[in-house]
């Protein structure tokens, strides 16, 4: 089976790394950055992947491309996902996404079932997974009542000032600071400010973070019944304030102003000065938290699931642990596709999954197998 990735950055290229070891697949890779396609060549374990430099913010170039594969993982960033799917999904070919773009997917929907297209879409960790096992309590339970989930990519050593790290595209990171959170409280949609609500939480082995709300609930908003529903982003302390000045200070702005005779947008001077800084350099270990809970009623008895994930950076394929919690829950998800366990045609979103535990089951084993491990609580009261 023929599989591309499109994308070669710090997820798409563990991606193809984990789908090469497989004798199943024929791998390929997208980028148009020669460098990036020649980085993950060197990179130790990186098996037999088929490089191929492409413009894939071209829908037509992306069309032609994929039209010669069974299978493909879209790992674009976000302001260029939804352009990409549907070039994907209007080429017939099944897909797992994880460009996390801000559009509404099901938009798609009508094509994807036209073209029998099975398109899993926000396949990574959170969302991903979160929603998976979200999907699968919620199909457990009688009546769903509350959904908190919290998750935080960090770096195991604290650096000055940020304390941060980017291991996926910064400027998606920055999307979590500056578009408004949405949740759900009493039945209500409720709108704040991205990082708003911050409480401090202790969590063994890392210690005390900082939790704040973020936008991060998407379709889990629309498909599962609950009148209760929060996500929120966790840090190191300290970030939100630092991350609050930038932003009603207008680094953040897309607008642009004058200085000094030219024009220019504050984001890309921050992004010149900020990212750098926040680079994930190779070898540098990094943690993934995150903590699903789902409570509700089952036969008139109070029942509380919850999963936590510590995952930390993997020195021996040299992957970090947040391109190997998001990353190889689509390349699993692919698998599951491929094995055809999952034929739903259309756009899926993976609390869809959650609703077949055999699926549910093959996910978690999957991502077991490559060292990913949801540990699963089941309380009553």
């Amino acid at each position: 089976m023929k599989v591309i990735v499109l994308g070669a950055g710090l997820v798409g290229g563990p991606m193809a790394m984990d789908l090469a070891k497989d004798p199943a697949f024929e791998v390929s890779v997208a980028d148009i950055s020669p460098e990036a396609l020649q980085r993950l060549a060197a990179r130790r374990n990186a098996g037999t992947i088929t490089p191929v430099v492409a413009d894939l913010g071209d829908p037509d170039r992306v069309s032609s491309l994929v039209a010669g594969y069974d299978m493909v993982i879209n790992a674009v960033p976000g302001f260029m996902g939804f352009r990409t799917l549907k070039a994907i999904i209007g080429a017939g070919i099944n897909v797992v996404d994880i460009a996390f773009f801000i559009e509404d997917p099901f938009e798609l929907d009508e094509l994807a079932r036209q073209k029998n297209v099975t398109a899993i879409m926000d396949m990574g960790v959170a969302p991903g997974m979160c929603n998976v096992l979200i999907g699968y309590a919620d199909h457990l339970l009688d009546e769903t009542q509350n959904i908190l989930y919290m998750v935080g990519g960090l770096p195991e050593v604290r650096e000055w000032p940020y304390e941060y790290k980017a291991v996926f595209s910064p400027v998606d990171v920055i999307e979590e600071y500056t578009r408004p959170a949405r949740y759900i409280e009493k039945g209500q949609l409720i709108v704040k400010p991205a990082l708003s609500d911050p409480e401090l939480l202790n969590f063994p082995g890392i210690g005390t973070l900082e939790a704040f709300n973020t936008d991060g609930l998407r379709s889990l908003a629309h498909t599962v019944k609950c009148p209760n529903m929060k996500e929120k982003t966790l840090r190191y302390p300290g970030h939100i304030e630092k991350m609050r000045v930038l932003r009603e200070t207008g680094f953040f702005s897309q607008e642009e102003i004058e200085v000094r005779g030219t024009r220019v947008k504050p984001m890309d001077l921050t992004a010149k000065l900020l990212f750098p800084k926040w680079k994930l350099e190779e070898g540098e270990v990094d943690i993934t938290i995150m903590q699903v809970m789902a409570e509700g009623l089952k036969d008139g008895q109070k029942v509380c699931y919850t999963w936590d994930l510590y995952d930390k950076y993997d020195p021996a394929s040299g992957v970090h642990s947040m391109a190997r919690t998001t990353g190889y829950s689509a390349t699993v998800a692919l698998r599951m596709i491929a094995a055809g366990l999952y034929t739903r045609k259309g756009i899926s979103v993976p609390e869809f999954i959650g609703r077949q535990p055999e699926c549910v089951a093959y996910m978690l084993q999957g991502l077991k197998d490559r060292g990913v491990i949801y540990r699963e609580t089941r309380s009553t009261t």
